[in-house]
């Protein structure tokens, strides 16, 4: 079980990365932020030619039912996978 305080302190750490992860590894630290958060996506897909927000939809659309434990565990463990990668 993570803490809110063990979240807070991958998301503060996800920031202070010495190298950039890549789009996909960014796509899922977000969409699993968001489901942390705020829970399962809301509203329309974005369209028209804002691929972007489109992206970052669709990933956190994949994490739709995930519960905000989950999601958190799975953030914080993204994190530090990332932290021994990139440092």
């Amino acid at each position: 079980m993570v803490t809110d305080q063990e979240f807070q302190q991958a998301v503060s750490q996800s920031q202070q990365l010495s190298k950039r992860p890549s789009n996909e590894e960014l796509l899922k630290l977000y969409a699993l932020y968001k489901q942390a958060t705020e829970g399962d996506v809301k509203g329309e897909r974005p369209g028209g030619f804002d691929f972007k927000a489109m992206a970052k939809y669709g990933a956190w659309e994949e994490q739709k039912g995930k519960s905000a434990e989950q999601a958190k565990q799975e953030y914080v463990a993204l994190v530090s996978g990332l932290q021994q990668r990139l440092g």
